[in-house]
Formats: C-alpha cells, structure tokens, sequence
C-alpha cells in the first residue's frame, strides 16, 4: 500500500499502464465457491449521459465550479460523471459497483471471474485496467495504532522527547506569514492518507473540531464516512497542518478548513489504493478543495507481478500520478509526498509524486540537510524531483493519544508545505493554482540550481511572494515546455473584458497555431504535437504587442 510513510519505508507501488481503465483493490471472499475481486472497468464513451456541461452544478458544488472560473479553467467531457444507465447493465451482470471515476470514464467493481467475463462482453466497456484485478489480497483488519515504538510500512515512529515546531515553521517562513495574518481561513484543505485515528478527541486538534472546519469526511476503504478509527498516520499528517497547542504545535495553516479521505489501507499494499487514490482525488475537485495534501506513494506491492520500475516513474504510467496530473488541471494545488526510500535498493520517488505538475517534497534536517531516507529524483524521463523539501527529520507531530513528540518522513515534510500553500494562496489569491506551484518552486532556497536530492531546494514564504510578482506581467511557463509540462500564458496587465489573439509561428515563419480570447489574461497551449526546436509566440490585445520565444523540448 501507499503511503509515504513516517521513517524509511517502502511505500508503494508500481502502476503499468499497458491496457485501458480500472484498478486493483483485492481479494474478499466468496460467492457460490468463486472468489470475488475488484477490477478497474473502463468504459467506451459517455453517449447518452443525463448529464450536461452546461450544467455543471449537477456534479460539482458550486464551490468547485468558482474555483474553476477564477482561473479561466473550462469544464470538459473527463469532468462529466459516468453514464449512470452503463453502472446499472454491471449491476444487471452481476458486479457489485463500489466507485465510478469521472476523469477516467470507469467503475470499481467487485467481481468473480464468470461475471467479470461477462462483463468484458458488454458493448460500452472497453476492457479492465492493467488487464486484470486490482489486487489478490484481501483487506487487512482495522490497525489500533500505539504510538511507542509502532512500526508500520509507514515506517517506525520514534516516541522523542518533548519538543517544539518553531523550527519547522521558521524554516520555510510560515512564521512571517502567520505574522501577517494568513493561517490559512477560507482555505480548503484535503488530506489523502491511510486513517485519522481519534483526530476528532485530542486536544491539540480540539479547535478544529469546535469550530467545524472539517467538511467532509470519506474512508474509500471501506465504503463509509468515519474515518476516525483506522490508521493514525493521516492524523500525524493533519496535525502538521492543523494543530493549534501552545508551547507544542502550531499547524502552518491552523485556521483552515478540511476534507478528510481515507484512500490507503495500511495493512497492506494493492493497487486497490491507487483505485482510491483516484476517488479521493475526484471526490476533492467535486467539493471544492483548493490544495491537496497526501503523503502516499506507491513502487512496490504484495504481489511483486504488479511492482513499478524506475523507467515507470514517468508521470504517465501510474493509474494515481495521471489522476494527480488531471486534479492540478482542475485548478487545485497538489502536493505530494517524494518518499522515504533514499536508503534502499529503490532510492527513487514514488508514484503519484511523479506527475509532472504537481509538488513532490523531500525532506530535510533541522539545519537543511537531506535527510538520508528522502528518496531521490529526477523523474524518469528528467524532469527535475523532488520539487521542494520541508523538514521530514524530527518533525513535531502529534499521535492519537493526546501525545505531541517527533516522527521522520517526507509524509511529514508535505502537509508543512501543504499548509504554506494555502497560506500563501490565501495572501495571493489572484494566483492561480498553477501560480501558486510556480511561485513556491521558485522560492526554493536553490533554484537556480535544482539537484535530484531537494529539487528546487526548501520554498519560503516571503520569497513566494517576491516569486509571484513577475505574474503581473507577461509570464510565459515553463520554457522551454513540453508535451507533460504545455506552455502557459499570463498577461497580467490585460483589462478584465479585452481580447487577446495569440499566434504560435515556427523558424520558417509558418503559424502553427493560433487562437482569440475574450476576457481571459491567461491560457495554456494545446497539445500540438509540435517538433522540438524554437518558436515565436506573438501576443496582442488592442495597442499591446508582445513577442516571445519559446523552446518545445
């Protein structure tokens, strides 16, 4: 299973993508002597769907869709929920439904293998993720998690002496910005992990609680809404963001709001996790979460058939890093724990940290080190990863009994910059989340010189902000682009109702592309299939005129 886990463990899991849709979750037992497992179903189309794109309220809350119109982000076919009459021919067929996915046009669904075949036969389906079930394994029993010495595949939780997070919040300047009054209100936080045990009892999240800042709640492990009695790591991993205790623990963004998922079984590891992975991600875009914080990641499994390899860590071959990919599309901040495996065999970043778009943290020692477990980059294909790095060694966290002491792990690293994230936004908020991912990677401590220990180094709120100045202008990012990472425009000085043409010219002088926009200061370029090499990008709105060049990797 998944989880970036709390000193040097093996998260999780590799993800081929060689046929269409659908997961892996396991095994549960039985019907008439056939043992029943769940499949990731991809469907062929959407035809005939009740449902309209110009009438996104009857899928997305309306908080969700503002978040989308703030940043000129259009609502599309993959955004539209699956044809509902398609869900009720696999119950007719005899599968027990568990979760559609709206991005990937698939059912979850519990089978044996005479259904499942006659499940392949329908018209409307396509085939099965991977080719086959999400997992063999059935799922574990409730963990009852003890803070002394627990070892768990999020690793060994080190119960130290008492201690405090001055140290982890001045390091990345979350102590300026809570000086200038940005804890995070109005903010909407959701949290992927493995299970928030007690975080509705101890003290150190008692204001949370008090005043209902948690939203939402959701266990996609076992279909329910508490989420309070299972593994303790997502609870760890809140308080980093959330907590408020004097002289203890203050979360970087403690007066948030939250969205609370269980996606992760800790007693195991399936692709079953990454299936979930993938509701949580959507079940947050449908809500209107603004920033994404999960220190989950997957390389290796149970059953080692399925294990990812290096050349895999691609951000396109992973059933969760596509998935992670699409939700920063939907305009939300997602951040990603790299992974604890910088020891082991497989020194390398997990899945879905691996998305090219998203903040894949490693983590640092009190004084900035690397920490020796923080799993190294770069992607597979290059790209620079780690993005950024947060303190992940002696990190003040609390535990599901009230205790407050340290704990080791990139899973710690990513809610403290999670939480400078919605800060930072929450200061910003004519960024877009795109923006934001830009602004904190240029506020690593090296930027002008990434490596594959930290990426761009540790990001700091005031030099963010420095960052994001140039957003006013004519920013054009990344350059040079790609297929994964497309150009973006941002024509900041534009008046909100002018008209923006745009034209893409090649060496020779040929336009390649070219479009007119309305209202809109800001747009990504489509996948053009361009050749690599050097282009003209031309942009005029009224007596403005800007030329630029551009570089297709």
């Amino acid at each position: 299973m998944a989880s970036d886990k709390s000193t040097e463990s093996n998260h999780t899991a590799k993800t081929r993508a060689c046929s269409t849709l659908l997961l892996l979750l396991l095994v549960q037992t039985i019907g008439f002597g056939q043992t029943t497992r769940k499949y990731f179903v991809l469907l062929r189309d959407k035809a005939n769907t009740p449902y309209s794109l110009q009438r996104p309220e009857q899928f997305l809350s309306q908080r969700a869709i503002l978040r989308r119109q703030k940043q000129n982000i259009s609502i599309k076919e993959r955004d539209l929920p699956v044809n509902p009459a398609y869900v009720a021919q696999l119950q007719q067929a005899g599968a027990k439904i568990w979760f559609p996915s709206r991005w990937f046009n698939a059912v979850m669904v519990e089978a044996t293998e005479t259904v499942i075949t006659s499940v392949l036969q329908l018209p409307f389906v396509k085939g099965i993720e991977f080719g086959r079930s999400l997992s063999n394994f059935r799922i574990g029993a409730d963990n009852q998690i003890n803070t002394s010495n627990q070892v768990s595949k999020f690793g060994k939780v080190e119960a130290l002496s008492y201690g405090t997070s001055q140290a982890q919040i001045t390091q990345i300047g979350v102590d300026r910005m809570h000086e200038l009054g940005y804890h995070g209100e109005g903010m909407l936080i959701g949290v992927l992990d493995a299970g928030f045990q007690n975080a509705d009892r101890v003290n150190f999240l008692s204001q949370l609680f008090a005043e209902n800042r948690v939203l939402a709640t959701y266990d996609f492990v076992k279909k329910e809404t508490s989420v309070y009695e299972d593994d303790a790591h997502g609870l760890s991993c809140l308080s980093a963001i959330a907590a408020t205790s004097d002289n203890q623990l203050y979360g970087t963004a403690y007066k948030a709001s939250f969205i609370l998922l269980r996606t992760e079984d800790a007693a195991s590891e399936s692709k079953i996790e990454e299936a979930n992975w993938v509701f949580g991600a959507e079940y947050a875009d449908s809500v209107g979460v603004d920033v994404v914080s999960s220190s989950l990641g997957y390389t290796t499994f149970d059953n080692p058939a399925t294990n990812y390899t290096y050349q895999d860590m691609d951000g396109k071959t992973a059933l969760c890093s596509r998935a992670a990919q699409i939700a920063t599309e939907t305009g939300m901040v997602v951040i990603v724990a790299a992974g604890n495996d910088g020891s082991n065999s497989w020194r390398y970043l997990s899945a879905p940290s691996d998305a090219s778009s998203v903040l894949a943290i490693g983590a640092v020692t009190q004084t900035g080190q690397q920490a020796s477990f923080s799993s190294f980059g770069p992607s597979a294909d290059g790209r620079v990863k780690p993005d950024l790095a947060a303190r992940g060694q002696g990190t003040t966290v609390g535990y599901p009994f009230n205790s407050i002491s340290s704990g080791n792990g990139t899973s710690y690293a990513t809610p403290l910059v999670a939480g400078l994230a919605a800060g930072f936004w929450q200061a910003h908020p004519h960024l877009t989340a795109s923006q934001v991912t830009e602004s904190l990677r240029r506020s690593g401590h090296q930027y002008d010189r990434p490596d594959d220990r930290l990426g761009y180094g540790i990001p700091n709120f005031e030099r963010a902000s420095t960052a994001a100045e140039v957003f006013k202008q004519l920013l054009v990012y990344p350059n040079p682009f790609s297929e994964a990472e497309p150009l973006a425009i941002q024509w900041a000085e534009l008046e909100p109702n002018a008209t923006l043409s745009a034209t893409l010219v090649d060496l020779m002088g040929r336009t390649v592309w070219q479009n007119t926009y309305t209202g809109m200061s800001s747009f990504r370029l489509p996948n053009l299939n361009l050749s690599a090499g050097l282009y003209f990008m031309t942009l005029v709105s009224g007596d403005k005129k800007r030329t630029t060049k551009v570089i297709k990797q």
